[in-house]
Formats: structure tokens, sequence, C-alpha cells
């Protein structure tokens, strides 16, 4: 569709607020195995609480039900939470320094392993595209890459040292063995693995190269994965581009260039951005407020630019952590916040 129609309004609607967390929910994420013909939707969410819950949506109702509470394996924070692309395991980390490799067996989820190695708070947890390895990232200003073995087994294949400061979120490229990692000292680096299998830092985009002047918080990338969106504490959106076919030919001399800078749309911190499969990138704050960007149909030659196609005030009570697209249905988001709450809402067409 094309969203530069000028006919079409587009709306957030509210589906359901789902309750349950009895402190901030930090993170959320859709289980990419399910929501499809034959299954129902689930999303895994964690918290403040020390609890991750399983929300499943019922057929027969459409309304969303909290299905499973993990609790009693960490003792503090949970602060990330990701589904393997199979949708098999689940990893959360957590503020206890360990990240919990969760299998669902027969309806009942299982602990089946524990990460240590990180000196403090795991602030995130990212898998590969092929679910061979997981990466976690720490306040100790270290990413972890750990090699998944048979039964569950997981073995630590590099500790990557670079950034110099707490590492907010580590992001593995959606179709290629590149890493990506996020810090408080502003920059994103992007991580390979040479021919001797030795893990490396290939590129460092800082304040210098149109970078980010403050906390970097977040990284999405769009479905074709030759496009970035980034999001930090200076209150502004960055997209970044780079040539996708020469990375995949292994030229490790690919960089990934500065193409836009979305500014003056939230003036508080912002925490969350998300790229959906058919282009339309959702940001989350700390100002309450989601709101919706797509590329603008009068790009320039030199390169995209992006609109405002929606803003949602006060989407929820407090900031607003993570926003997240379904992977199964198009214009479905969920939201998660101080609040306590995850919101599931629709990003509606009203054509005039």
């Amino acid at each position: 569709m094309d969203f530069n129609d000028e006919g079409s309004h587009f709306e957030l609607k509210e589906i359901q607020t789902l309750s349950g967390h009895t402190d901030r929910v930090w993170s959320l994420a859709w289980n990419p195995a399910t929501g499809t013909d034959d299954t129902q939707p689930v999303i895994a969410s964690c918290s403040g609480d020390k609890t991750v819950r399983i929300w499943e949506r019922s057929a027969l109702t459409r309304s969303w039900d909290c299905k499973a509470v993990l609790e009693e394996t960490h003792t503090r924070t949970v602060r990330s939470c990701t589904w393997s692309p199979s949708g098999k395991l689940l990893a959360t980390a957590s503020f206890d320094a360990t990240t919990a490799i969760w299998e669902n067996v027969g309806g009942d989820f299982q602990c089946v392993s524990t990460l240590e190695g990180h000196e403090n708070e795991v602030k995130s947890v990212s898998w590969n595209a092929s679910e061979s390895l997981l990466a976690t990232c720490s306040r100790d200003k270290t990413v972890w890459i750990w090699e998944v073995m048979p039964g569950n087994e997981f073995e630590c294949a590099s500790v990557l040292q670079g950034h110099t400061q707490d590492v907010k979120m580590v992001k593995w490229h959606p179709t290629m063995d590149i890493l990506f990692s996020c810090s408080y000292d502003n920059t994103i680096k992007v991580w390979a693995e040479d021919d001797t299998g030795d893990w490396h830092c290939i590129q460092t985009i800082g304040e210098s190269s149109n970078g980010h002047s403050s906390t970097v918080w977040a990284i999405s990338f769009n479905a074709e994965g030759d496009k970035m969106v980034t999001c930090s504490d200076d209150l502004t959106l960055k997209v970044w581009e780079a040539d996708i076919e020469g990375m995949r030919s292994g030229d490790d001399q690919v960089l990934w260039k500065h193409i836009s800078t979305l500014t003056g749309y939230h003036d508080r911190t912002i925490f969350s951005v998300h790229w959906s499969r058919e282009g339309i990138i959702a940001s989350g704050a700390a100002d309450d407020a989601i709101r919706f960007f797509v590329e603008s149909k009068d790009s320039a030659v030199d390169g995209p630019s992006y609109r405002l196609l929606l803003k949602k005030e006060k989407a929820h009570d407090m900031d607003v952590n993570v926003v997240q697209w379904s992977p199964g249905e198009n214009r479905v988001l969920a939201s998660a916040s101080d609040d306590g709450t995850i919101k599931i809402w629709e990003l509606a067409t009203n054509s005039t």
C-alpha cells in the first residue's frame, strides 16, 4: 500500500491491555512461529517483578490471556526476552547477571540452561537467523557470543570488548552472521567473524560519522536488511544504509552510511524502535508516546527521507519501553511500559 496516498487516514486502535506484571515491563517478544493460519499468536514479556509472562490470544474470543508465569529462576529484574527463530526456545536476560534459556515442554515452560559469565546486569539477548549463535551484552561493557550446542548446551565463543560503557542492546543482522551492539558510550559497533574464527569490530558508528550524541538504546533492520534504524537519548532516530550484496560476498570494507535523521518528534528519550515488514518504523519513548514513520514519496536523489505517519500521545501512562510489530499479522503492534502493562494495537486505515 502507498502510505503517501492523501486519501488515507491512519489511526492507532487499542485492541487490549494486558495486566499482570507488578512492576515496569521492560521488554516483550512475539513468538515468530505463532500467529499463522493454524496457530494463535504468543507473546513473552519480562519485568522488574523478576518474572516472564507468556500471553496467548484465544482463537474463540480473540482475547489475550496469560498462559504461564516463569518465575523463581531470575533473582532480579528481567530486562530482555527473545524467542529463537523457530519459536522453540525463549532467552531471557536479567540484572542477576545471567541469561536463562526456556523450552516449552508440553505446554510447561522449563529452564533448560543458564548462561553465566557477565560480571553484572545483562541488558539484551539476541539469536542469529540460523539459531546457531546467541549474543548477550551487559553493563560490564562486554558483548558475549555463545555457540548453541546439542542438548541445550551453550559455549562461549567470544567475549567482545570495545565499548567503553554499558551496552544497551545486541542485534544480529536478519540474514547474515554480523552482530550489532549499541551503548551508553553513544556508539553502535558492528562485529564480524574473520577467516580464523575470531570475532572483531569492523565498524564503529559514532558522532563523528553522523552518529548519535548520547546513549543509543535500540537497533532495528528493515525487511531486506540493507537499512538499519537506531534511536537515542539525543531524541533522534537515525537511518543507515549498507551495500547488502557486498556484505554477502564477504567484503569486510562495506560500511554503514548515515542517510537520514528524524528529529523533533519526541521530546524525551527514545527507548525503542522497530521496522515493520512493510516499511513502517514505530518508536516508543519516555514521553509516553508512540510514533510511526514511513519513507517520504519525495525522497531526494541523495537518499530517502522519512515523514511522520501518525503519533499516539499518551499511549501509556508512563515511559514506553518497547514497541514490537507482530511477525504474523500486518499492522499489529505490541507495546510495554513502566506503567506495568502491555498493549496490543492495530494501525488501521480510514479511507476518506
